[in-house]
């Protein structure tokens, strides 16, 4: 007589799995640490990182569009979904778009990351107190000179 063995089935008790990070690209408010801060956000590592083919305008705060001639620098940084729904749900934010880009980084890696985009630019001057802050945090991250200069000209 032949006795069939059937494999046992053992049921894995769900263990909850850590929160799915993605690069961020970052061009704006949120390269501040401080800013992060408030909407409950601390990287673990901040990366400078260039984006290509965009232009940078201040109106009254920082929003980019496609450009075939200029490139944005800012930070590239590991976050939860649930980090950004927080960061952009911050009152003052305004609307944001996610979209898929390619940003380099100072060691020349390319990385895809999400970047925040607003679907329309303003159409206001410059808030100096933001631009301030943001020329700070470029100087801080150590942008290239002709970069910092680019933010300054918003000024006038």
């Amino acid at each position: 007589m032949h006795t069939a063995t059937h494999p046992t089935t053992t049921t894995l008790a769900a263990s909850p799995q850590p929160a799915q990070q993605v690069a961020v690209f970052f061009y704006g408010s949120f390269m501040r640490r401080e800013v992060m801060a408030k909407g409950g956000f601390a990287p673990e590592t901040i990366e400078v990182a260039r984006l290509g083919g965009f232009d940078i305008h201040i109106d009254p705060h920082a929003n980019i569009s496609r450009s075939g001639q200029h490139a944005v620098y800012g930070v590239l940084v590991l976050a939860t979904h649930a980090d950004l729904q927080r960061l952009y749900s911050m009152d003052g934010i305004g609307v944001f778009l996610p979209q898929a880009v390619l940003v380099e980084t100072e060691g020349g890696k390319l990385q895809p990351a999400l970047c925040y985009i607003p679907p329309a630019r303003g159409n206001q001057p410059a808030d100096r107190g933001y631009l301030a802050h943001l020329v700070s945090a470029a100087r801080g991250y150590g942008f290239p000179g002709w970069y910092v200069e680019r933010l300054e000209s918003f000024a006038h």
